[in-house]
């Protein structure tokens, strides 16, 4: 199946998805591999079903999350170069001395964090409120915690962060709340490396 891949993926392809993404030509071949393994309808895109079928994704709280990040919006499939740019999020930081052509790479730590952002930011408005924070804290512990203990903790979580008082968290006030957090070591997938 590799070679299958690779004579699927042409060389200009792969120039451009190293430029755009900093991912090696061997781990673009690799990750086609997948990609077309994954491609049940074998039309050179991947539907959310595609991804339901990944079983670390399906038993993952978040699964539904980060497939929608996937997608840009209102749209149903992703092509091969659209997988690459959001799983290029997950590259660990240290591979961005790899020669990338836009100006912050897909991996920074602004970029990762914008990613987990958006995971919260349910309504996409750029800014997390308390019910789009309970929502997935509901999403990642399900019955285990009674609502009231859920709600306590979004309010404490909002009232920590929330530094200009409009009841939200925005994207600046949530790295304000995560610059002694380990982005790398939580968002970096080592067999991307």
């Amino acid at each position: 199946m590799g070679s299958r891949a690779s004579t699927l993926l042409r060389e200009e392809e792969i120039e451009e998805i190293k430029k755009e993404t900093g991912f090696s030509h061997s781990q673009i071949t690799r990750l086609y591999s997948r990609f077309t393994s994954l491609d049940k309808g074998e039309n050179g895109t991947l539907s959310r079903e595609d991804f339901q079928r990944i079983p670390e994704l399906a038993i993952n709280p978040l699964g539904d999350r980060i497939i929608n990040a996937f997608f840009p919006e209102a749209e149903d499939q992703v092509n091969f170069r659209g997988f690459m740019r959001t799983l290029a999020h997950f590259r660990p930081i240290e591979d961005n001395s790899k020669n990338v052509a836009v100006s912050e790479p897909l991996n920074s730590r602004t970029n990762k964090l914008l990613f987990a952002f958006r995971l919260y930011d349910l309504d996409r408005d750029d800014k997390i409120s308390r019910d789009e924070l309970l929502q997935v804290l509901r999403m990642m512990v399900g019955v285990n915690i009674s609502d009231e203990q859920l709600g306590s903790i979004a309010d404490r979580t909002i009232q920590e962060a929330d530094t200009n008082g409009d009841n939200s968290i925005s994207f600046s006030e949530f790295i304000k709340v995560l610059e002694k957090v380990d982005v790398e070591q939580k968002m970096s997938i080592r067999f991307l490396h």
